[in-house]
């Protein structure tokens, strides 16, 4: 039997439909909403309704944006040949907050995931053609997560775009900035060794 209040128990049912969110921090979260002075939750909830309400996705790279097209397809000091494709608009903000690419991005909005029923159509792959071709990107990065569901997409991409003639570039994957090699599991550890470069 639920002890939680109906209205209680419905804010923590929609919290843990957040990604990460279980039941426990769900609860926590509301308890804290609760205590939240009237005028903090208000300002809270008016937040979330201005966020959906003011971004959209960019027509070009399909990024979140207020203005479209969004500032980073508007930069014209960006290099217009190079394209690196990402699974989800913070993986831009990660990027971007790298300073390690000054190219354009491509957001897939997910990933290739048949048991889910995400195929090919469900990533504007149309879309990021029509891009590659029209734009004369030279280079696309496909910076996809190294996990099953990331490389799965990976390869699709590479064999979908190589007839384009475009290079075809992936991050490299290790050992993290600082890391022991004792507390490394053995894949990471591979990766690392399979992508070494001169010294």
């Amino acid at each position: 039997m639920n002890s939680y209040p109906n209205a209680l128990q419905g804010l923590v049912e929609h919290l843990m439909k957040l990604p990460g969110v279980g039941r426990k921090t769900a609860a926590r979260l509301a308890f804290h909403m609760v205590r939240m002075p009237a005028e903090a939750a208000a300002d809270l909830a008016a937040a979330i309704i201005e966020v959906k309400r003011r971004l959209s996705l960019c027509s070009f790279c399909q990024n979140l944006t207020e203005h479209d097209p969004c500032p980073i397809c508007r930069d014209g000091a960006r290099v217009s040949g190079q394209l690196c494709v990402v699974e989800y608009p913070a993986d831009v903000a990660s990027i971007e907050n790298s300073g390690a690419f000054k190219g354009r991005y491509f957001v897939l909005h997910g990933l290739l995931a048949p048991m889910q029923g995400l195929g090919p159509d469900d990533l504007r792959l149309e879309r990021l053609r029509q891009i590659v071709v029209e734009q004369n990107i030279t280079e696309v990065v496909v910076a996809t997560n190294p996990t099953v569901e990331g490389n799965a997409t990976a390869l699709f991409l590479s064999r979908f775009l190589r007839p384009l003639g475009v290079h075809l570039s992936r991050p490299a994957c290790g050992l993290p900035v600082g890391a022991d090699l004792e507390y490394m599991d053995p894949v990471t550890i591979r990766k690392s060794l399979d992508g070494r470069g001169p010294f």
